[in-house]
């Protein structure tokens, strides 16, 4: 194929909700470029993008799928995302490594709540942004209503370049407000006839003509002494001022399509070409330490891998974007994270499933290579006298989780390394190995994450597994002091054993005064690996217990601690005085009085008002205004406490404080209650009471427990 250099390549992520015509609009672009000779559809599963099996089976995308067209003599790399929030960490990496957006909305259904929850990531890159309003033609078609929305949502910045003149059934012609004629398409789509704007459309085809030679103008100085001096701008200055506009993030042009019919892909591929930015006009990438990598051919060569691909039969795939320089079969390039030098052994440009062998990519390109060693997402490759690393895509945090469990056993190995390789491909998908708990973890974007990735061990691995609810790390502590002495006595033949410990136990909080009750003749204060300290007094005096048995006092009560006495959970935040006991000159040993110190915090906790903390997250919950009532009602029933609200423009914030017990369920409930126009965000802020109810039952629960374990 023809050598593009980085002012002729323009990197294209297509960005929308589900069932808004994302992938079947790149499949008519690739088909109007002369890259496929017949389009495939959706409900077919036959797209060059929704090639994977679970996207079939689906009928919506799952994937991001490289893909690219080469249109009057510039190449467009498109990468097509899902839409569905589950599979967000697709979208955030595609978006990362390209220049433009393009944001397809369905006409029928307006500014879409997946669109609502991608823009985000658009923003926070500010990367340049093209709204496509599809599906024109069908019966629900209402395109201004689209527009009135979108100009709601995404603000000034939406600019209108053309409009349908009968959306609905039988729709194909299209007013161009930049090139100021009517596009009219055959009833098979394609190449549309330029025609005269009728009569009947003139005066506003005009208005609207004006109104987009001014946005374009505000952009420029040059350009508004220009619009001043001739009343008009020409097409080239129009599109140099669009240029501008979409560079500040102040223009997002808006166009006319319906991909089904092939009707405005090729007007909208000609304005990606002259107009969207290339990756060598937009702001250098950033290197970790700050410093500006500059898209330039004659720079070091600099790779950006933002995906990782396992294809069965294949191998890894790993897919970068070029940021400088070239990169050449066999060049050898240095990888800084995977800590090794990696050659490039073979180069392609993907389209779907199929690759195109190349042997150079230019910066500003994004292309694949096979079976390199150890490089992964975030990872970057460079020459070996330039290391560098770029900074990294931040992916965002899990919202639900699951444990997995393995129904073989012969497959609880092999479980973990599966789970590694799918982590690799998907870093938005964490994998926990919770000691505590003895469960391992799945974090993930949400319940079809989750069953997707139940779906791949099953149909990719032939692993089939359980998912269950994930424990919950409760922590246990006391609210008052209590007293308990503990005699351990046993005989048996030989030597015997005998410890006898008495113990003093109290609730520990930062600045409690010193203890008075007792002399302390030494004390040890410890961190806890699970949060919390336990403070250990050594109160023997006269010599009634020897300081050799202390430390085996003292890993009884530790041992105590990692099983608490309630629910087995770990115990935190306590401080034991051991001020008496007795020993025998012949049968006291270390694991006498390690028993003797573990069952008198035992029987002291017991008295001590024992209490089961569970930890809360702070969680913001964002929502239209319409869905406010119904969701406050939600957060309130899941025994969460509101902290507070904030607006931002037509979206309410909540702010609560959650029990993570109640987190998972509460996710899936607020998606529901607002029809999916919910976004939250959780993060662990501290331990608090567990309600006495509660409390009775898990630890009712964890008594059975242990009674089937001693029967058994």
């Amino acid at each position: 194929m023809k050598l593009y250099d980085e002012k002729h390549i323009k990197n294209l992520v297509l960005i929308g909700a589900a069932k808004s015509g994302k992938t079947t609009l790149a499949e008519t672009m690739l088909f109007e470029a002369g890259i496929i000779n017949k389009r495939g559809r959706v409900e077919e599963g036959n797209t060059v993008s929704d090639y994977h099996e679970i996207e079939q089976e689906r009928g919506s995308s799952v994937y991001a799928t490289n893909m690219h067209t080469e249109w009057r003599d510039y190449k467009i790399n498109i990468i097509d995302t899902p839409g569905l929030e589950d599979f967000i960490g697709e979208v955030v990496a595609a978006i990362r490594v390209c220049d433009t957006a393009l944001i397809v909305l369905n006409s029928q259904y307006g500014v879409e709540v997946g669109t609502m929850q991608l823009w985000d990531y658009v923003d926070k890159y500010k990367k340049p942004t093209i709204l496509a309003i599809n599906q024109l033609d069908t019966e629900q078609a209402n395109f201004q209503a689209t527009l009135d929305e979108a100009s709601a949502f995404f603000g000034k910045a939406v600019t209108l370049m053309q409009y349908p003149v009968n959306a609905g059934p039988g729709f194909n012609s299209i007013i161009d407000l930049l090139k100021m004629v009517m596009y009219q398409f055959p009833d098979d789509g394609g190449k549309p006839q330029k025609l005269p704007i009728p009569d009947a459309e003139m005066e506003r085809a005009k208005q609207l003509h004006n109104e987009l030679v001014e946005k374009a103008a505000e952009n420029d100085d040059e350009l508004m002494e220009l619009y001043f001096e001739k009343g008009n701008l020409d097409e080239d200055e129009l599109r140099k001022g669009l240029k501008i506009g979409m560079m500040k993030h102040e223009v997002f042009p808006v166009f006319c399509v319906d991909a089904k019919n092939n009707m405005g892909s090729g007007r909208l591929m000609g304005f990606i070409d002259n107009v969207a930015p290339s990756a060598i006009e937009m702001p250098p990438e950033k290197s970790d330490n700050g410093e500006d990598i500059p898209c330039n051919i004659a720079g070091p060569t600099c790779l950006f891998v933002y995906k990782t691909l396992l294809e069965p039969h294949i191998g890894k795939l790993n897919f970068f974007k070029v940021l400088s320089g070239e990169v050449k079969v066999g060049d050898e390039l240095t990888n800084d994270k995977g800590d090794t030098v990696e050659r490039i052994n073979q180069l392609f440009i993907a389209d779907g499933k199929n690759r195109q062998a190349v042997d150079r990519l230019k910066a500003g390109d994004i292309g694949c290579t096979l079976k390199l060693k150890n490089t992964l997402v975030n990872h970057t490759l460079a020459s070996k006298q330039f290391p560098l690393q770029v900074a990294a895509i931040e992916f965002p945090s899990p919202k639900v989780r699951a444990a997995i469990i393995a129904k073989k056993k012969s497959d609880e190995e092999k479980l973990g390394e599966v789970l590694a390789e799918i982590h690799m491909e998907d870093p938005t998908l964490e994998i926990e190995y919770n000691r505590e708990l003895k469960q391992v973890i799945l974090h993930a974007q949400g319940e079809l994450h989750l069953a997707v990735t139940k779906w791949r061990l099953a149909n990719i691995y032939g692993m089939e597994v359980e998912l269950v609810p994930a424990k919950i790390p409760y922590r246990e502590t006391i609210q008052k002091q209590a007293m308990a002495n503990y005699r351990h006595k046993k005989q048996s033949g030989g030597a015997g054993q005998f410890a006898e410990v008495y113990m003093k136990i109290e609730p520990y909080y930062e600045g409690m005064p010193a203890l008075k009750d007792y002399p302390v003749r030494d004390s040890e204060e410890i961190d806890l690996n699970w949060g919390g300290k336990l403070i250990f007094n050594n109160c023997i005096v006269g010599g009634a217990i020897d300081a050799r048995f202390l430390p085996s006092i003292l890993k009884g009560v530790m041992e105590k601690m990692q099983e608490g006495p309630l629910t087995g959970s770990y115990v935190r935040d306590i401080r034991v005085s051991v001020y008496d006991g007795k020993m025998h000159p012949v049968d006291s040993n270390d694991i006498s009085f390690k028993i003797a110190g573990m069952m008198a915090f035992r029987n002291a906790f017991h008295e001590a008002a024992p209490q089961l903390l569970e930890p809360i997250f702070d969680m913001e919950a964002t929502v239209p205004n319409e869905s406010m009532g119904d969701v406050m009602g939600e957060i309130q029933s899941h025994r969460a406490i509101i902290m507070g609200m904030d607006n931002v423009n037509a979206l309410q914030i909540i702010k609560a404080k959650v029990p993570q017990a109640e987190l998972d369920d509460l996710y899936a409930s607020l998606r529901n209650v607002s029809q999916g126009r919910v976004k939250i965000q959780a993060n662990f802020s501290e331990y608090g009471n567990v309600p006495s109810e509660i409390q009775r039952k898990l630890s009712e629960q964890y008594a059975k427990h242990e009674e089937h374990a001693l029967t058994s």
